[in-house]
C-alpha cells in the first residue's frame, strides 16, 4: 500500500449501536499528499444529544457483572490483534507517522484492553473501623456514568483506548469526539470495537470539530465526567466549560532531558534523539530540551547530529523511511516558529532546521539540532511538538534545575548521571510527573501512572493502568447498622 487513497469513504457517526450520518462533512486529508481519503461528519450539538441520550440509555451496562465486561475487553483486544495491519496502514496513511509505529501503537492498544480486563477483576472496596460498634462502614467503586472523552491525534488509536479500556471495564457509557485530522481510523476502530460485540450505546462516536462537537460533549448536563488529551490551551478551556465535573486531563509537556557530565553518553544521546524524532516529535512526553553540562555540550551536540542526519524522511509506507511528515498545518507551522525565532536570536541548526515540500509534502520538516539556545528563545519554554532538539549548556546542577524550571509545564524529565543521589535530589525538586533516571523522558508504560505536576499546565490526574480506572469511578461509603445497640 502507497500512501494515496484508493477511494473516499463516507464514514458515519456511531450512535446507539448504529452508524448514523451527520447533517454535515468535512474531508479527512493525507498529510503527505494533502489528498481527500475519506469524507467525515462534522456534527453538531444535535448529534451529540443523540449520543449522549444512547449512552444514558445504556447505563444499565454498569449493572453487568465484572467478569462479563472484562470478557468483552478481552474480545476487543482479540479483535484488534486481527485487524492490526488495516488499523495500522489507516493510521499511517492519515497521521503521518511510519508503517512501524504505526503498527507498534496498534499492538499497544489490544495490550491496554487486556490490561483492563485484568484489572477490573483486582478493583475493590475496603473496610473502615468505625467507633459505633453497631456499624459496619465499607467502601465500594461504582462507575461514574455518561463519560465524555475527547482524544488528540497524535497517538489516534492508543490514546482513546486508555480511557476506552478502563471506561469499558467499570461499567461507564462512554461518548468519544475523536480528532477531526484523525477520524478516519477512530471510525475503524469504533468498528472493530463494535464487532467484538459491545452492547448498543456503551461507547458513541462522534466526529465533529473540537469547538463543537467537543464543547457540546464538555457542557452537557447529562455527561458527568470529562477525559481529554491534548493542548494546554484547549484543556484549560474545558476545565472553564466544564467546571464542576469530574476531569482527567493529560496535557502538553516541555520536556528538559538533563544530562551530565558523568553520564552514559551514548545511552543519553539515544534516549535524546529516540525521544525526539520518535512520531516526528509529536509526542507530549517528548524531549522538549537537552540541558547538557558545559564541558560535555559540545560532544553531546556532535552525537546528536550524527543520530538526527541517520533518519531518513520520507513516504511513511516506504521501508527504508525512519520518520514521517507532521499531521498538519498548525504543527508544521508553529515548529518552523520556533526554528526561526531560534536561529534570529543567535542559535544555529546544527542539524536539519527546515522544511522540505520537495519530498511531495507541505507537512515534512528535516530532524533539527539547535545549538546557541538561550532560555530567552521560544523553543527553550514553549512546547514546539516537532522533531527539534535545543541543547543549552549549564555549568552546575542548580543551573540545571534553574533552566529545568524555566517553563509553564511539568510533564516528564530525564536526568543522565551515575550520581544517583544527585539524580533523586533533582527529582524530587522538579514538579513534574514523570522523572525517569537514566532514561529518557519518553519512557513509560501503560499501567504506571502518567500525568503533569501540580501547579503546571501539563494537566490533572493520572492515566495509566489502575489509576484510571480509579479516575473513571467514584468511590462510595456505605454504613450497615447490623445491631440495635451495644453488644451485652
Amino acid at each position: 500500500m502507497d500512501n494515496r487513497s484508493q477511494d473516499q469513504r463516507q464514514v458515519r457517526n456511531f450512535i446507539g449501536g448504529e452508524w448514523v450520518a451527520a447533517r454535515e462533512t468535512m474531508k479527512a486529508i493525507n498529510p503527505v499528499t494533502g489528498e481527500a481519503i475519506a469524507s467525515l461528519p462534522k456534527s453538531s450539538a444535535e448529534e451529540v444529544n443523540q449520543a449522549v441520550a444512547a449512552a444514558k440509555a445504556a447505563r444499565s451496562w454498569a449493572q453487568v457483572p465484572v467478569f462479563q465486561r472484562a470478557a468483552l475487553c478481552v474480545a476487543i483486544a482479540s479483535a484488534i490483534d486481527a485487524n492490526r495491519d488495516r488499523l495500522a496502514r489507516t493510521l499511517s496513511l492519515e497521521q503521518g507517522k511510519i508503517l512501524k509505529e504505526a503498527t507498534g501503537e496498534v499492538t499497544k492498544a489490544a495490550d491496554g484492553f487486556r490490561l483492563a480486563s485484568e484489572l477490573v477483576k483486582q478493583m475493590g472496596g475496603s473496610t473502615l473501623p468505625t467507633e459505633d460498634p453497631t456499624k459496619l462502614a465499607m467502601t465500594i467503586r461504582q462507575a461514574r456514568g455518561v463519560y465524555g472523552v475527547i482524544t488528540p491525534w497524535n497517538f489516534p488509536v492508543n490514546i482513546p483506548v486508555e480511557y476506552l479500556a478502563p471506561g469499558i471495564a467499570t461499567g461507564n457509557t462512554i461518548v468519544w469526539v475523536p480528532a477531526p485530522t484523525t477520524s478516519l481510523v477512530a471510525a475503524e476502530l469504533m468498528a472493530v470495537i463494535a464487532e467484538a460485540g459491545l452492547p448498543k450505546g456503551v461507547v458513541n462516536l462522534v466526529i465533529g470539530e473540537g469547538a463543537t462537537a467537543g464543547d457540546a460533549v464538555v457542557t452537557h448536563p447529562d455527561v458527568v465526567a470529562i477525559g481529554f488529551t491534548g493542548s494546554a490551551a484547549t484543556g484549560r478551556r474545558i476545565a472553564e466549560r466544564g467546571a464542576g465535573k469530574p476531569l482527567l486531563l493529560e496535557l502538553g509537556g516541555n520536556g528538559p532531558v538533563i544530562i551530565f557530565a558523568d553520564a552514559d553518553l551514548e545511552l543519553a544521546a539515544d534516549a535524546a534523539a529516540g525521544g525526539a524524532f520518535f512520531n516526528a516529535g509529536q509526542v507530549c512526553a517528548a524531549t522538549g530540551r537537552v540541558l547538557a553540562e558545559a564541558s560535555i555540550a559540545d560532544k553531546l551536540g556532535d552525537m546528536l547530529v550524527e543520530r538526527a542526519k541517520k533518519h531518513v524522511l520520507g513516504d511513511p509506507f516506504h521501508q527504508g523511511t525512519t520518520m514521517g511528515p507532521l499531521n498538519n498545518a498548525k504543527v508544521a507551522a508553529k515548529v518552523k516558529e520556533h526554528v526561526d525565532d531560534a536561529v534570529a536570536q543567535g542559535a544555529r541548526a546544527a542539524a536539519g532546521g527546515k522544511a522540505r515540500p520537495d519530498l511531495g509534502g507541505q507537512f515534512y520538516f528535516e530532524p533539527t539540532i539547535l545549538t546557541g539556545v538561550t532560555p530567552q528563545m521560544r523553543v527553550a519554554h514553549e512546547e514546539t511538538f516537532g522533531p527539534v532538539v535545543p541543547v543549552i549548556p549549564f555549568k552546575d546542577a542548580n543551573e540545571a534545575l534553574s533552566i529545568a524550571l524555566d517553563t509553564d509545564y511539568g510533564l516528564s524529565v530525564g536526568i543522565f548521571t551515575r550520581d544517583i543521589a544527585r539524580g533523586i535530589e533533582i527529582a524530587k525538586a522538579i514538579p513534574a510527573g514523570i522523572v525517569n533516571i537514566n532514561a529518557g523522558s519518553t519512557y513509560w508504560e501503560i499501567h504506571l501512572p502518567f500525568g503533569g505536576g501540580s501547579g503546571t499546565k501539563s494537566g490533572i490526574g493520572r492515566l495509566g493502568g489502575m489509576h484510571t480506572l480509579e479516575a473513571m469511578t467514584e468511590l462510595k461509603m456505605i454504613t450497615i447498622t447490623h445491631k440495635s445497640g451495644a453488644s451485652k
